[in-house]
């Protein structure tokens, strides 16, 4: 038997019975037996561009098959060792599900025509780690606000590397409860809630997710996902947009939760047009009939994914993104200064040509084995023209972070928290990315 066969008849014996007898009621029969045979696959891999970074035309992703609904995601044929490619780590490309990349889709029709919206200030209230947040940065108007948010702090730190790495000015990241973003009156034009669920969309993906469900957890999520989203609603302004977001199949947490705020926020939804090719499946809750999109794995090319897009009632027309100029606040209580750290870390990950000195540092181009050793934290020995002090290294023209050279070798300053940990250096690239 081979092992994906093994991995699914394994699967297959722990998805829970509760599970199993609900969603198929809830998918029915078709629908369920396609979701059952995508266990006998593997799960796609996909990345999703940075384009403050990678440009289009002067890079191409190896193998690559664009996501229908991102422009810049893409397929890959393969999972290659991400880890091992510092490109990655230089924030030119996100590692990301192709299901949540939708989200990029949303951003571009309220952009265009659904929802004419000026956005100065926008939340991702439940962010870590940071893909939907990468991802609405690169969407929102250059000169718009986001505020990342993350209540748990270890997950808060790794949204805040990622984010930093991902190198976009207007970016802050926050470790706050969403009652606390209430409690201190804060006001947004956009929300994303991408909220705690019981994460069915992610059986095949991840087996833990099976081990933890239960009829149970269901119940306490879809309180504490209105909870959350009741804290949004307060600091959302008039005509304001959020989009509701889980990575579950359950009518509980998404349909039922998008008619509570209909009947007791007032929310008014907002369609998104999809293409039928996508095979993006609508409500599944008998007599609710809005324009919610949910992803099952089987039947679409990702992982499982839910999302609607509401609105709160404005008293008047609002003009379109861009059409205002954002206003600035005070900084938020529990602030910690994700998008704009020192220039050890974002300075040093902004995009720039190779070579040469930059500012008053001194850039310095690493080969793969010794962007690879930089990574993992160890010192190098530069090129005896290499002025002593802080200088700027970078790999295939994208910085990295910054050493300090004091002649014998240089010192590494890359933080510890983001080292790799393995000790194998492979002796070849293997190129995610290429030049055109």
């Amino acid at each position: 038997m081979c092992s994906l066969i093994r991995t699914f008849v394994a699967n297959m014996a722990q998805l829970p019975e509760a599970f199993t007898e609900y969603t198929r009621q809830v998918m029915g029969d078709e629908r369920f037996e396609r979701y059952l045979k995508a266990f006998e696959e593997d799960a796609p891999v996909s990345i999703r561009l940075n384009p403050m970074k990678i440009k289009k035309g002067e890079w191409e992703v190896v193998g690559g098959e664009q996501v229908p609904w991102c422009q810049d995601g893409y397929y890959l044929p393969k999972r290659p060792n991400f880890t091992m490619d510092p490109l990655l780590h230089a924030g030119c490309y996100y590692v990301q599900e192709a299901a949540s990349m939708f989200l990029d889709e949303v951003m571009r029709q309220l952009s265009i025509a659904h929802c004419p919206l000026s956005i100065n200030q926008a939340l991702d209230l439940c962010a870590a780690p940071g893909g939907k947040s990468t991802l609405l940065r690169a969407a929102l108007p250059a000169d718009a606000m986001l505020y990342s948010n993350e209540p748990i702090r270890n997950r808060a730190n790794i949204l805040k590397e990622n984010v930093t790495k991902w190198g976009y000015p207007n970016h802050e990241v926050t470790n706050l409860y969403p009652r606390d973003y209430r409690k201190q009156k804060r006001h947004f034009d956009f929300i994303l809630c991408d909220v705690p669920c019981s994460g069915e969309g992610m059986f095949r993906k991840d087996e833990a997710t099976i081990r933890e469900w239960s009829p149970q957890n269901v119940e306490k999520c879809w309180q504490l996902q209105r909870e959350i989203v009741n804290d949004a609603w307060k600091c959302l302004n008039d005509g304001g947009v959020l989009v509701y977001s889980t990575c579950t199949f359950n009518t509980k947490e998404n349909e039922e939760n998008v008619r509570w705020m209909m009947e007791e926020l007032g929310a008014e939804i907002v369609p998104i047009e999809i293409k039928p090719e996508w095979n993006i499946t609508g409500s599944l809750l008998e007599g609710f009939n809005e324009p919610v999109y949910r992803f099952i794995p089987g039947i679409t090319r990702g992982e499982g994914l839910f999302m609607c897009v509401v609105r709160k009632a404005a008293p008047f027309n609002l003009p379109h993104w861009g059409e205002t100029k954002p206003h600035r606040t005070s900084p938020i209580e529990g602030e910690t200064n994700g998008g704009r750290k020192s220039k050890s870390n974002s300075a040093a990950l902004s995009p720039s040509p190779s070579g040469g000195r930059m500012g008053e540092g001194f850039l310095v181009n690493l080969s793969y084995q010794q962007a690879i050793a930089y990574l993992r934290g160890e010192a190098l020995v530069l090129p005896e023209e290499t002025p002593r002090g802080i200088v700027e290294v970078n790999f295939m023209g994208y910085r990295l972070g910054e050493m300090k050279n004091i002649g014998t070798r240089a010192n590494n300053l890359y933080p510890k928290e983001w080292r790799i940990k393995t000790t194998h250096i492979p002796n070849d690239y293997e190129a995610i990315l290429r030049h055109t």
